[in-house]
């Protein structure tokens, strides 16, 4: 690693501490996963102590106060899709200037007249950004599953496979917010490139599940898949090998984001080489 680039890096770590949003994306993510199962069990609680009003209208929901009170892995699945719903959501937008907003305001004119190289500019960017969202995603997801057994009669998941469904619901994370930083750095347009994401994120996993009903070799499925995992008990062996080979693939599809945003941003050098003026 070049010197220009470790210092790229130190910029945007810095900015990202100092600008309080690292701690915000962090609270609100942790926060979120943490909620879910203590929604879910106050509600269960709440229906349990109006099952008298519930019976005098004829209604029987002891089924259904069942099913909120029974098991940990109802907690922990509201848990991974708040994760990877509101929370994916809010970081998309708060990391608008580190995709593309700096641009807009020229920020980073003054840089690249130093002689700001595209790939030292670019790379920190899909290091830094998505890999804090794939370890909050990870402590979220721990925190829910430790809250969520003292909530819940049987704890039926297991720290392994809350390990598993946070890893699963990080790296959906990290591959939006792979798309933002692509969009957003190679147009300069973060605010539009926020709505894109945010519209994709939430289309494309149910528009791409009914390719694969059991979302195997479908990157944009994970959470789901995460999901299916903890509803099951746990992952097959015969869906080892299947799920690392889609873990891969949504691996690879965050790489190849990587160069089209770096490809854009060698497209969007001006060349003032030559002496020919032309009209």
């Amino acid at each position: 690693m070049n010197r220009q680039t470790k210092v790229s890096f130190n910029k945007e770590i810095l900015a990202y501490i100092r600008t309080n949003t690292c701690l915000t994306i962090a609270l609100v993510i942790i926060g979120l996963a943490i909620f879910s199962p203590l929604m879910i069990a106050g509600m269960g609680m709440f229906m349990t102590a109006m099952s008298d009003v519930y019976e005098e209208l004829g209604t029987d929901i002891s089924g259904m106060t069942d099913i909120l009170s029974e098991s940990t892995s109802i907690g922990f699945q509201s848990a991974v899709e708040s994760i990877t719903g509101i929370g994916l959501i809010v970081m998309i937008i708060l990391l608008n200037k580190a995709a593309g907003g700096e641009q807009k305001k020229r920020s980073i004119i003054i840089p690249r007249s130093s002689g700001l190289q595209n790939f030292s500019y670019i790379f920190p960017k899909f290091i830094i950004y998505p890999l804090s969202g794939f370890v909050f995603s990870i402590i979220a997801a721990l925190a829910a599953w430790i809250v969520s057994i003292p909530l819940f009669e049987i704890n039926d998941v297991t720290i392994g496979n809350a390990l598993l469904g946070g890893t699963l619901a990080g790296i959906s994370v990290m591959l939006y917010v792979c798309f933002h930083l692509a969009l957003g750095t190679a147009t300069g347009r973060a605010g539009m490139s926020a709505a894109v994401c945010i519209t994709v994120s939430i289309l494309l996993p149910s528009i791409t599940a009914q390719i694969s009903p059991e979302y195997m070799y479908n990157p944009f499925t994970l959470q789901y898949l995460a999901s299916t995992i903890i509803h099951s008990g746990g992952l097959a062996q015969s869906q080892v090998i299947d799920t690392l080979v889609t873990i891969c693939f949504a691996l690879a599809i965050m790489g190849v984001l990587f160069f089209v945003a770096l490809f854009a941003q060698n497209a969007k050098k001006i060349d003032n080489s030559g002496n020919e003026l032309e009209l």
